[in-house]
């Protein structure tokens, strides 16, 4: 049952012209019943679904008749520099709320369109290990089935064992906002059967108060523990994407040599190949006060978010 990252993945080699909206879920006691999915954004990307004085994630709430509800700033799903954003309704009501979402985020990145070709991008969903397998389901079957159906890209991160307690594991669904919110609908109508699913509704951000607003000593191979030592003894352990640790270093190492002389915290980059598990992002663990700490990464995740922004213009 369980699966490893690359098992289950589907990458369609054209993308399709816009396809017709998905269809509405069965109609069934689980169309209605209340039900939520979780998954991640940037801080940057947080702002905009949140808009100014709260109006964009008013307005979405209202179009879909969903709530949506974001953990809040430097809460970060365990291993990324990711904000998690749950979304909480009936199927289709949570639907119409992640297009309104997924659709803004689009516009954020200000993609043009080629010959009507839609751009394909990446969502994560956040789904706990228990339920994995309903989506995986008997030799890969019912993953496969969702992935003809939707045409989507579908695959399983593996479970991650760094963190002490992490019981959610990552489903990124790769394609266009159509090919996105099918492989979600199928995905989601699995889980209302899952009684296990239903639980984490009421907690959605758990790990993200026990693994970002607490301190930590790293103890083992990352695993992190609550630390209650000395408040100049706190570290946490951060991930970077390959390709911005440059940005963090600076040359010469003079980017991070300024964050550890303004913020006072000590900053240790992981090696080269030595990631987070299951990511392509490389370990940054950030030690000191917790004033300093949340300064360091603040710093740290401004200079990625700029780089981003540049990226994207």
């Amino acid at each position: 049952m369980e699966s490893t990252e690359s098992s289950y993945m589907s990458s369609p080699e054209a993308a399709r012209k816009r396809s017709p909206p998905p269809p509405k879920s069965p109609t069934s006691e689980n169309a209605e019943k209340p039900t939520y999915v979780r998954f991640l954004v940037s801080n940057a990307a947080a702002g905009s679904v949140i808009g100014k004085g709260g109006l964009t994630i008013t307005e979405f709430q209202s179009k879909s008749g969903a709530r949506i509800q974001l953990s809040r700033n430097h809460e970060f799903f365990p291993g990324t520099s990711d904000r998690i954003i749950m979304v909480s309704g009936a199927i289709d009501d949570i639907l119409k709320a992640v297009e309104l979402i997924l659709a803004k985020l689009l516009d954020e990145l200000n993609i043009k369109d080629n010959d009507d070709v839609e751009p394909r991008t990446k969502v994560r969903l956040i789904v706990s290990n228990s339920s994995c397998g309903s989506i995986i389901g008997k030799g890969g079957a019912t993953i496969k089935s969702f992935i003809e159906g939707s045409q989507a890209g579908i695959k399983i991160s593996p479970q991650d064992n760094n963190f002490y307690g992490l019981n959610d594991r990552l489903v990124t669904v790769t394609g266009t906002l159509d090919e996105q919110l099918r492989a979600i609908d199928l995905i989601l109508s699995k889980l209302c059967e899952d009684s296990y699913y239903s639980q984490a509704m009421h907690a959605p951000f758990s790990y993200a108060a026990t693994y970002n607003s607490m301190s930590y000593a790293p103890n083992g191979a990352g695993v992190k523990f609550p630390n209650h030592k000395e408040d100049h003894s706190n570290s946490i352990t951060i991930g970077v994407s390959d390709e911005h640790i440059g940005l963090v270093l600076g040359r010469g190492g003079r980017n991070i040599m300024e964050i550890s002389q303004v913020s006072g915290a000590r900053i240790k980059i992981s090696d080269r190949g030595d990631f987070m598990s299951g990511t392509n992002d490389r370990k940054v663990t950030i030690m000191g006060s917790q004033r300093a700490i949340h300064q360091a990464e603040s710093m740290i995740l401004q200079k990625v978010a700029n780089a981003s922004e540049r990226v994207m213009d």
